[in-house]
């Protein structure tokens, strides 16, 4: 079988991740913590890794500072066997940085945004609509120079019967963006938001209600509930959900993003409902059991392993 190729626009950053159960910080205190980790960071990035674990062939479209933290970037998206010939250095602007404080149940993002903003437009080669299966992009409310032109990404690539998805992320000035999701939402295959993202979003107070708001025009809106699993509402109208896997979790950060990996690979392969969320579920659940979203990535055999040995909760 070819392998898909698969186009990440993307943020890219280090996470500086701070793991234990009091890593909470108070003021004029010095707390110990259990370990600490340096580890290729970002949504986009740990999609990428996650996909290229799976097998597929991914390229990254992105910004780098031409620092320390931008040059390990890029020898750890090359070490995962993502194509970096679309990545640029860019020089006087440093490489963003995460601080994630993250115990077994969830994690505390800080971010230096760097480079993480600067993509835009003009980055994003127009070959890339003609070599690509799919284009996925993350962190939306991070990418503030590409928020105005993620529709036309989305119009082009549907244009070339290229397949696309997107994942939100959490929107630091809490505005959310409610009309632009909604446009974006009428052109792409996969809208990937958690719970509380699409909560926020929406002014939802249950995820239940987002029937609801949906656009006219849709796909599929897939949602990430953490440990309880994940949903799915297709263009029918028709909705499933599957719990998530009974497992303690050692770090959480990038399980929602190994999800995506996980969900990308099902659907571009027929997945489909139960069977595309079970999998999906079990990517996102394998990444809670390492440190680092990206740090080590499943293959297919290895998360077939997982969902044969492990139990999903009722």
């Amino acid at each position: 079988m070819t392998k898909k190729k698969i186009f990440i626009i993307g943020e890219i950053n280090v996470d500086l991740i701070m793991t234990g159960e009091n890593v909470e910080p108070q003021w004029n205190q010095e707390k110990l913590v259990d370990s600490f980790d340096l580890v290729l960071g970002s949504s986009s990035c740990i999609t990428a890794a996650g996909l290229a674990g799976l097998g597929m062939d991914v390229y990254f479209v992105g910004l780098v500072g031409d620092d320390v933290f931008g040059h390990f970037c890029v020898e750890e998206l090359k070490k995962k066997g993502i194509n970096t010939s679309y990545v640029k250095l860019v020089p006087h602007i440093q490489t963003g940085v995460t601080l994630s404080l993250s115990t077994s149940k969830d994690r505390a993002l800080l971010t230096y945004m760097g480079t993480i903003s600067e993509l835009g437009p003009n980055d994003i080669p127009e070959e890339i609509y003609d070599l690509a299966d799919h284009i996925h992009f993350g962190s939306y409310f991070l990418q503030t120079n590409m928020k105005q032109h993620w529709k036309d990404v989305l119009i082009k690539a549907r244009s070339k019967n290229v397949t696309t998805s997107f994942d939100t992320g959490w929107d630091p000035n809490e505005k959310w963006d409610r009309d632009v999701i909604l446009s974006l939402m009428e052109d792409v295959n996969l809208f990937i938001p958690s719970e509380v993202e699409i909560n926020n979003i929406f002014e939802l107070n249950d995820v239940s209600q987002v029937k609801e708001i949906l656009p006219e025009k849709y796909e599929n809106v897939i949602v990430k509930l953490g440990a309880k699993g994940s949903m799915m509402i297709n263009a029918q109208g028709n909705t499933t959900r599957v719990s998530g896997y009974s497992i303690k979790p050692i770090d959480t950060t990038g399980a929602g993003d190994s999800f995506n990996a996980g969900l990308i690979y099902g659907y571009l392969h027929g997945l489909k409902n139960s069977e595309l969320l079970e999998f999906a579920n079990a990517c996102g659940a394998l990444a809670t059991l390492r440190i680092g979203g990206a740090s080590s990535v499943p293959s297919v055999a290895d998360v077939i392993a997982f969902q044969t040995e492990n139990k999903i909760v009722n």
